[in-house]
This record gives structure tokens, sequence and C-alpha cells, in this order.
């Protein structure tokens, strides 16, 4: 039993060492090659005022997607939508029975089958949490750059340049 000890304290200490030398040389890269940080106040005890919510984009106009298969973008303001087990405020617009109504687009099909594609009376269970996958957009600016390239642009580049 104390050689096991003695072989899990060497590791652990091993592994503490190999972390520490590589936080002093600049991650597993070395130097500049780490990745972007984002990172609070320095020391992360002091205590800092939270930066300003950010405001809402709320124009409704639908946000062209970047991939296929991407959930669409929450174009309007969400601020007070109930969502628990009795209510989904986002299904009072977007539910098939009231976007005749409200103009809102339906959900998808997808939406009102389970995870073995049987088709339901009502939105699936594992759907019912709109934003796991939708989100409002605000005016906050990138944390990090961004270098995304849009699925046209490599699929289809000579179309672009014309």
């Amino acid at each position: 039993m104390r050689r096991v000890l003695l072989i899990a304290a060497a590791a652990a200490f091993g592994i503490a060492f190999t972390g520490s030398l590589l936080a002093q040389q600049g991650g597993i890269g070395g130097p500049g090659r780490d990745a972007p940080r984002l990172r609070g106040p320095e020391p992360f005890t002091r205590e800092t005022p939270a930066p300003p919510m950010q405001r809402a984009i709320t124009d409704d106009v639908r946000r062209r997607r970047n991939y296929p298969d991407q959930p669409p973008l929450i174009p309007h303001a969400i601020e007070g939508y109930a969502l628990d087990l009795n209510a989904n405020k986002c299904l009072s617009c977007h539910s098939r029975r009231f976007t005749e109504q409200s103009q809102a687009p339906m959900v998808s099909v997808t939406h009102y089958q389970d995870r073995d594609g049987n088709f339901l009376g009502g939105i699936a269970p594992r759907r019912y949490a709109c934003l796991g996958c939708h989100v409002p957009q605000t005016t906050a600016q990138p944390l990090v750059d961004n270098s995304f390239t849009d699925l046209d642009d490599i699929s289809e580049p000579e179309r672009r340049s014309r």
C-alpha cells in the first residue's frame, strides 16, 4: 500500500512540475504560441465592477446562416421571456398553431421528433429549451479575433470574384 501511495505522489509531483515548467515557457507550443486567454483582472481576487450589459439587436432582420444546419439567430429582444416546465414564450409565436397570426417562422419539423426520429404530438423535450441552440444578438465586440471563412467562400470562390 505504501508503494502505491509513493508512486502516486511521485506522479502527482511530476505532473505539477511539468505544468509549472510549461507555464513558464509560454505553454505547450512555446512562447507566443499559446491560445488566446480570456482573463479577468490581475490578480483574480481583485474585485472589479461588472461590465455594462450590451444592447440587444432588435431589428427583426433574419440573419444569413454561416453553415448548413446552423440554428437561426434570434433577431429580437427576449428579456423577460418565460421558459420553464409550464411555459415557453417562444412557442406563443413560433409554434405551428400561431405562425399565421404572428408571421414568425415556424419551428422546424425536427423539433417535433424524438431522438429516434419518431414524430411527436408536440415539441420534443430535448428541443423545448430554445436558448440551448438559438442565441440573441448584441452589440458586443468579439473577445477574440474571428478567422471564420463562410462555406460559400470556400466552395464557390469564383462566383464571389465576379
